[in-house]
């Protein structure tokens, strides 16, 4: 896996291409703690990515590292697969899972 990181201001995206799953998690996360300090905003482009299992709750719900306490997650391109899985842990424990922070652009369709 060789996520793509773009940096605009202070918003980064990462780009996946392929599953999320517990193979994959590791390199994600380190794209994600390769970020600069100065990066509060993070959003996942999904858009190439069709399965999901629970790494994926993992890493999209992980706390905001200690020097970047305001850094905001966002997901876009979520596919049907990988947003069911995150409904699903919303209904089950939407403090946990609070699925409105997180989608900044699924319609509410899929």
């Amino acid at each position: 896996m060789n996520p793509i990181t773009t940096l605009n201001g202070t918003t980064a995206t990462i780009t996946v291409r392929g599953d999320i799953d517990f193979d994959t998690l590791s390199p994600l996360r380190a794209a994600a703690d390769a970020l600069p300090a100065h990066v509060t905003g993070l959003r996942w482009d999904l858009n190439h990515t069709f399965f999901m299992d629970v790494a994926g709750l993992h890493l999209l719900f992980a706390p905001a590292p200690p020097l970047c306490p305001d850094r905001r997650t966002t997901v876009t391109g979520l596919h049907p697969q990988p947003l069911r899985l995150l409904r699903l842990a919303a209904e089950t424990n939407p403090a946990t899972f609070p699925l409105d922070r997180l989608l900044c652009d699924t319609p509410a369709t899929l």
